[in-house]
């Protein structure tokens, strides 16, 4: 364990502003936020230049896509911090709110069905940034994929969001083909000809869009992009496997209205200590999801933001 010089209340001030103390040392990691793991060459070159500086010239990076550099004297912080602001970078991402938003690349990626660097910088604008001083019962993590291929395992998030292509398939312009190129090119076998029609099984299908303009005679033209959102995941000495929402998000902002109403019902009936996934299981997954899927929690947002926490609860992990 480190031997620190400092007071407990400044180790605790400064672990608030995202440095972490260096095992065996005085000094501290000092963590910097990423919109979903992305800068500029200049930033780069700046955290470079701070890691010289002020640090031991070590850059790491986490597996939240934040930036941590190693070896930082309790004294250099604030001179840290101060270097960083000047390419607009910051640090932080620590404590019991909302985390810096986990990101794939589905936006370059010839599998992405959604922009995933626009939404998660949304994301991470409207409750990272607009809900930090808001204490939660945990820390709440967020993650987006572009894609069912779930690179970035959305569903062991808080929230996950994984794009959808849900695909438009016109039944009157099947040929039922014998060698059906539409069942040829399923991932997961979700689509099959029976009796010289092509059928989707709608439980099997996961939406990946890859069926989308396979068919020579135009049955699946088109498809209509839209977000899964699943709730309760969580990494770490318990795991638990997130469970999606029953519906699926054709309109972004809906989509992003249920991560907030998540966030406003794990503040208001979550217990201190305790992950959402615990919040989840204790007070039900169906009573969770029909809040989640009305207004009610928005119609008392004020009244849950000024409330006190419920200060007992589970075991911290």
């Amino acid at each position: 364990m480190a031997t620190l010089t400092i007071s407990p209340e400044e180790e605790k001030r400064v672990k608030a502003l995202g440095f972490l103390s260096n095992k065996g040392t005085d000094n501290f990691s000092g963590r910097i936020i990423t919109k979903n793991g992305k800068i500029t060459a200049e930033q780069q070159i700046c955290i470079g230049e701070a890691a010289k500086l002020f640090g031991n010239g070590v850059v790491t990076y986490t597996t939240r896509l934040t930036v941590e550099v190693q070896g930082i004297p309790f004294e250099k912080i604030e001179d840290f911090r101060a270097y960083l602001a000047k390419s607009g970078l910051q640090t932080g991402g620590t404590g019991s709110k909302v985390r810096p938003v986990v990101s794939c690349k589905g936006t370059t990626c010839q599998y992405g069905l959604i922009d995933t660097f626009a939404l998660s910088e949304e994301i991470h604008d409207r409750f990272y940034e607009g809900y930090r001083t808001v204490k939660l019962p945990h820390k709440f993590k967020i993650a987006v994929g572009g894609c069912p291929n779930n690179c970035v395992k959305p569903d062991l998030n808080d929230i996950g969001i994984i794009g959808q292509m849900i695909p438009d398939y016109d039944e009157d312009s099947c040929n039922g083909c014998k060698k059906c190129s539409v069942e040829n090119v399923c991932p997961v076998k979700a689509a099959k000809v029976v009796d010289g029609v092509l059928e989707i099984d709608e439980e099997k299908c996961n939406n990946c869009g890859r069926c989308v303009g396979t068919c020579r005679f135009d049955a699946i033209e088109d498809g209509t992009r839209g977000y899964k959102i699943y709730i309760g995941g969580r990494w770490g000495k318990s795991i638990a496997q997130g469970r999606a929402l029953s519906k699926v998000f054709t309109d972004k902002e809906d989509a992003l209205n249920a991560i907030e109403k998540a966030i406003l019902l794990y503040r208001e009936q979550g217990k201190t200590g305790e992950r959402f996934a615990q919040t989840i299981d204790r007070i039900g997954f169906e009573n969770v999801e029909k809040q989640l899927l009305s207004d009610e929690l928005f119609e008392r947002k004020q009244e849950i933001l000024d409330a006190k926490l419920h200060e007992t609860g589970g075991a911290t992990c």
